[in-house]
């Protein structure tokens, strides 16, 4: 019979993998946060049996929970029960913006879609993502069914880039354009950064109609109205047509190849003759990590696309790669033309 043989193994090295594949750790702090645990024990905190009665969850399961979250430093016990220690303030609502909060919500896009990993294997084994396994439907349906997902993940992506706009804005030449199309632009938050940065630049956005009318309020809030338009729809449909610059930010990634096609198509076809079409995406194998690519998969059926990756998906279209421009520690923005 065939025996494993272990290079340079010992028993730490074994019981920190078993400590990595635990899910009793990411599983403890999801609940944590669904339940609000950070934010109901800060200050003087509270007894288990007490919260229990105001959450309407099992006093004795709860009091094992915080034992877990004590141990990870998140709670500590007091005289009178449990309260949220300053490590684990990160979790609360208002912390990093909501960003960690969001994520980690399990009635939210972003932890509902995590859940997916439990059908990684399926992912593996066939190519194709695991959301649809889970949930009977895939990520975009199960958001067009549910209005509090959507509503997270818009917020989700607007949380994202929070720190990265200065630096989108200011790592690339926006100036060179008149008007540009940001399609599938969430609730508008970058384009009204560049639009600021660049007083002549008009800008119109495409987004699903819920999505649509955040984007309106945003931009009115940046006293761009007379600088802007909105169009609620898919881009899977025509584009407004006619402008210089038609941009992509995180878009392609969320589709398979077939998909990325139909998008890609609707852009060309709608942009001036000297028009470009902007990605911004984490790129394989530059700006996007192994983690990522496995979210890809299993949420989407995906991953990063590299940069051969993205020729051959353009080329398709008539389109060339000119320059790709690194502009975060996260993404980067590949500039493409017809020649």
């Amino acid at each position: 019979m065939p025996q494993c043989v272990f290079v340079g193994h010992n028993d730490n090295d074994a019981d920190a993998l078993r400590r990595r594949a635990g899910l009793a750790t990411p599983m403890a702090l999801r609940v944590a946060v669904t339940l609000g645990l950070p934010d109901r024990l800060l200050g003087g905190g509270a007894a288990a049996d007490r919260l229990a009665v105001e959450l309407d969850v099992s006093p004795v399961a709860l009091d094992l929970l915080l034992g877990h979250l004590t141990t990870l430093g998140v709670m500590e016990r007091t005289s009178t029960g449990y309260r949220t220690t300053e490590y684990g303030a990160n979790l609360c609502a208002d912390a990093d913006h909501g960003f960690t909060n969001i994520l980690l919500r399990l009635d939210s896009a972003a932890g509902r879609a995590e859940l997916a990993f439990v059908e990684l294997a399926h992912s593996i084994a066939t190519g194709q993502a695991a959301y649809p396994r889970r949930y009977g439907q895939d990520f975009w349906a199960d958001l067009a069914e549910h209005p509090h997902l959507r509503k997270s993940f818009d917020r989700q992506m607007t949380l994202r880039f929070h720190e990265q706009i200065p630096r989108i804005v200011a790592n690339f030449d926006w100036s060179q354009f008149s008007t540009i199309v940001d399609v599938g632009g969430g609730r508008g938050t970058l384009l009204a950064a560049i639009l600021t940065a660049h007083p002549p630049m008009h800008g119109h956005l495409v987004d699903l109609p819920p999505t649509a009318a955040d984007a309106r309020n945003t931009f009115s809030a940046h006293n761009l109205d007379d600088r802007t338009e909105v169009t609620a729809g898919s881009f899977f449909d025509p584009l407004p047509a006619g402008a210089d610059a038609y941009l992509l930010v995180d878009i392609l990634h969320d589709w398979d190849d077939e998909h990325a096609h139909r998008i890609l198509a609707r852009c060309v076809e709608a942009a001036h003759p000297t028009g470009r079409v902007l990605v911004i995406e984490p790129v394989g194998g530059q700006r996007a990590t192994t983690e990522m690519d496995l979210a890809m998969l299993v949420i989407h059926g995906g991953h990063e696309r590299r940069i051969d990756e993205f020729r051959t998906l353009a080329s398709a279209h008539g389109l060339a790669l000119d320059t790709v421009t690194e502009l975060t520690d996260q993404r980067c923005l590949l500039e493409f033309s017809r020649p």
